[in-house]
């Protein structure tokens, strides 16, 4: 379930920093429209008063003066076609601008998102930061649009319409003002209070769609323990809950037309109060007064928008700060380069490393050392929690050391560039994921540039092309959202097809046949012989049959190397813990038998 909006700790100055950024490569188009938007709204506010002039001419009754009357009226059609003119030219201008910033700052979240370490998306799920790329970009939209509308036509109009009233009648300007600033202050204040029952309204909701989903997610275990009426009663109990914030919330907002409503009113009746008492001493005149009713109602409806415009700033904001936090967070992981790995044998070195997980005071790795030489094969065995997912994150450079130093042909890891780093290693998973792209794209990706024939070569060898083959589009064929579309062998065999492309001097298995049938297993293997011919290798062993053929087996425990040597020597030392893993795994069932 999505987190709600948290109206009440808004950093506005932190959005609108990242904002800028993007919207200062479009600065032209940005004060395009912002000029064209006032230019429209000063028409609005000066095409009345000529309407004043023409009403003054008709007034006088003198058929003498009608030249004049036709002048103005030729007047106020060339100021409305101007004003036609500019509101065309600032809608053209907006789309320009707003598409083109939309699109920057997804691509400006994106890029700085993708660019967090391994930790940062594992505490993450990929729905909630794809959509708060989303929430990013279209909040700059919403806000836009309601300042292009509302926001700055009702600040330019507002102030336009007071001078205006000031330059014929001073008191009206004076009586329009305080009317103005009374409404903006209660709307303002209003949705401020309003804002917490916004949120309660908006928790019920999520509450109800989560409540719903769980239960259709789940329709299999409902129907098989007939959990039918348990199941009805949660969810009205649910649903009359998000009914009685709702209708609050309603309620709340037709509160607010009401004061606004009664605005109108006392602000109409005082004007007119005013005017026939002027009038009476013939201090104004009835043009005056049509003029004046024109200005309020416009003032009025402008006015009236303001509250959504408050609300629409606090939602956009707040969607946006969600990514904007994101993008002031600093990357865990920083490259501090002075480096750079080249011609690489494949020399590992772990030296005196210590590793600790946030938050957790046990030693993953204590002050552990190893060094494989240049096309060796080791395996890493041990229990779960002994640190062979951690030995391997630490190499890839997932995490930062607490202590110590890893080296790769004699240089730090810390002192080449992450990019320059996994160029150097393959690694296959034990559960691959790929794209939602063709299986030729998915096999490029282990290196981009490569040509066709370069690709289909690294498939032959990985036996991907034997079902391939088989597929009606071929190496054309798209593999589903994390290529759901092949099975596992399938994926794994596209896995080491682009290790094989890839074609790194370090190669680290997080073994690859531990859950395949026999069929798929034998020809992985048969694939993993080509894969590691001349490579240094590293390989992450669960089932200890895989590895009797390596040069060595390192057996962790609590962090630290307990036992190294073939499969031989580990498997017959008495009391070793790899000789205990080896007789459960191969003898296993005949015990439980």
């Amino acid at each position: 379930m999505e987190k709600e909006k948290d109206y009440s700790n808004l950093h506005v100055k932190l959005v609108l920093k990242y904002y800028w950024q993007v919207v200062r490569k479009f600065k032209i188009s940005f004060f395009t429209v912002v000029t064209f938007i006032i230019a429209a709204s000063i028409l609005d506010v000066y095409i009345p008063l000529q309407y004043l002039k023409l009403w003054n001419v008709l007034s006088a009754n003198n058929f003498n003066v009608v030249s004049i009357a036709k002048s103005i009226i030729i007047l106020i059609l060339i100021l409305n076609l101007i004003r036609w003119v500019v509101r065309r030219t600032s809608n053209f201008s907006l789309d320009y601008f707003e598409s083109n910033v939309m699109a920057g700052l997804r691509e400006q979240s994106f890029s700085y998102m993708i660019g967090h370490s391994h930790s940062f998306f594992a505490n993450n799920f990929s729905g909630s930061l794809t959509r708060k790329i989303s929430k990013y970009s279209y909040a700059f939209g919403k806000f836009a649009d309601r300042m292009s509308d509302d926001g700055l036509p009702l600040v330019v109009r507002g102030i336009g319409t007071v001078i205006a009233v000031y330059t014929l009648l001073p008191k009206y300007s004076y009586i329009l003002g305080i009317f103005c600033i009374v409404f903006l202050l209660t709307a303002f204040i209003y949705t401020r209070y309003k804002l917490k029952y916004d949120v309660l309204a908006a928790l019920a909701d999520s509450k109800t769609n989560g409540v719903l989903s769980d239960a259709i997610s789940n329709h299999s275990s409902i129907q098989i323990f007939t959990g039918h009426s348990y199941e009805e009663d949660i969810a009205e109990k649910t649903i009359q809950k998000q009914k009685d914030a709702t209708a609050l919330n309603w309620y709340l907002w037709d509160g607010l037309t009401v004061i606004q409503s009664l605005y109108s009113v006392t602000i109409e009746f005082i004007v007119f109060w005013v005017i026939l008492n002027d009038w009476k001493f013939a201090l104004i005149t009835l043009p005056v007064v049509i003029l004046l009713q024109n200005y309020m109602v416009r003032l009025t409806e402008n006015l009236w928008s303001f509250a959504g415009i408050i609300r629409t700033f606090y939602d956009s904001f707040a969607d946006a700060q969600e990514m904007a936090t994101i993008m002031d967070t600093p990357y865990e992981i920083i490259d501090k380069p002075t480096e750079i790995a080249k011609n690489i044998k494949g020399e590992v070195v772990f030296e005196n490393v210590t590793y600790v997980y946030k938050n957790n005071d046990n030693k993953v790795l204590d002050n552990f050392s190893l060094t494989v030489k240049p096309g060796q094969k080791i395996a890493i065995v041990g229990s779960s929690g002994a640190g062979k997912t951690t030995f391997v994150r630490l190499l890839m450079r997932l995490f930062d050391l607490n202590s110590g130093r890893i080296l790769i042909d004699g240089i730090d890891i810390s002192k080449i560039s992450q990019q320059n780093l996994r160029e150097q290693i393959s690694f296959v998973p034990q559960d691959p994921v790929l794209f939602h792209r063709t299986l030729m794209e998915n096999i490029r990706y282990g290196r981009r540039d490569a040509t066709d024939e370069e690709v289909l070569r690294a498939a032959r060898l990985a036996h991907c092309d034997d079902f391939i083959e088989q597929l009606p589009l071929k190496y054309e064929t798209y593999v589903g959202e994390r290529g759901i579309k092949l099975s596992g062998g399938e994926r794994q065999r596209v896995a080491i097809a682009r290790a094989i492309l890839k074609n790194s001097p370090i190669l680290i298995l997080d073994e690859a046949t531990s859950s395949l049938d026999s069929q798929s297993e034998s020809l992985i293997q048969d694939a993993l012989i080509k894969l590691i011919e001349g490579k240094t290798t590293i390989v992450i062993a669960h089932r200890l049959s895989t590895i009797r053929q390596m040069d060595r087996i390192i057996v962790l425990d609590k962090g630290k190397i307990i036992e190294d040597g073939n499969h031989d020597e580990l498997s017959n030392k008495k009391g070793g813990l790899y000789k205990k893993l080896w007789d459960l795994q191969a003898g296993g069932f005949k015990n439980i038998i």
